[in-house]
């Protein structure tokens, strides 16, 4: 049985973050309590993912190593390392990567994403032990920033757009990617985009024309009885709701992972008030 083995990719010159990064690389900056390399790599181990390669640049590859070693100080997890020399593009991971990967399955996660949630590592799981290519949808206000999916109800990709100026969803897509062992031919087989580089959009739009991408959907939702009428959309696409009464009670129930919030209102522009069962607020419900 092929199991599934994880890249962890950490490329790029860091200029956003500069001049922090110019003394220490962003991989290895503190996030709360620890560096931010172990965010995606925890995520992986919580998975159930045992091997992982590090793919970094040649200045921050050492640091990385020095830091974490082969076991990342005795957890549970197989570490190794790799350079790419010039940033070019998150898809030439799968070539580096080529012997790593052998005849396994792979998870690719970027260096700089960080994913929390009961909801998440439920269904990265399933994408873990499935045998299908899938990504993840997170909802998002501002979605022309971002590379947008387009999906059926069935999960099935049918379009994806790198920041749109007409988005087709409000769902952008993270960077955590699971896919087949085919992934190295078909990154092998890339053209580089306008930019140079070898574009991780394009590896998710073969899949898609083979028939052969799935989505699962991340971060809030809105279950609907028959109460309640949508009553349109405001500019961003955000979904605005109405009762007999033009006020939400407790008629729509929003889901943020295993927890259930009541909506207790709606400001007249699509953005929904509502509250767990905690008392936590939780703001926005972005259109599905």
């Amino acid at each position: 049985m092929k199991e599934r083995v994880g890249i962890l990719l950490c490329g790029g010159a860091n200029t956003r973050l500069y001049p922090v990064s110019r003394y220490v690389c962003k991989s290895l900056l503190p996030v709360y309590n620890k560096p931010l390399i172990y965010y995606p790599l925890y995520t992986l181990l919580k998975i159930g993912i045992k091997k992982v390669l590090i793919i970094s640049t040649p200045e921050t590859t050492p640091l990385l190593e020095a830091n974490l070693g082969s076991s990342c100080g005795g957890l549970d997890v197989q570490v190794s390392y790799k350079i790419q020399e010039k940033p070019n593009g998150i898809a030439q991971a799968f070539i580096l990567g080529e012997e790593f990967i052998g005849q396994n399955k792979v998870c690719l996660i970027l260096g700089d994403n960080i994913f929390y949630g009961n909801q998440l590592e439920t269904f990265a799981k399933e994408a873990c032990e499935s045998d299908e290519n899938t990504i993840f949808g997170y909802p998002v206000s501002d979605p022309e920033r971002y590379g947008v999916v387009e999906f059926d109800e069935a999960g099935n990709v049918l379009s994806l757009e790198e920041k749109p100026k007409n988005p087709k969803s409000t769902y952008a897509v993270p960077g955590l990617y699971f896919y087949n062992n085919d992934v190295v031919d078909i990154a092998k087989n890339l053209k580089p985009s306008a930019r140079g580089e070898l574009e991780i959009t394009d590896v998710n739009l073969e899949y898609m024309k083979r028939g052969k991408l799935k989505l699962k959907k991340l971060g809030v939702e809105v279950i609907l009885n028959t109460h309640v009428k949508e009553i349109g959309r405001n500019k961003k696409g955000f979904r605005i709701f109405t009762d007999d009464k033009n006020y939400l009670a407790d008629k729509v129930i929003l889901t943020t992972g295993s927890k259930a919030s009541k909506v207790l209102g709606s400001d007249g522009s699509g953005y929904t008030m509502a509250k767990n069962f905690g008392h936590r607020l939780v703001p926005v419900v972005p259109a599905l």
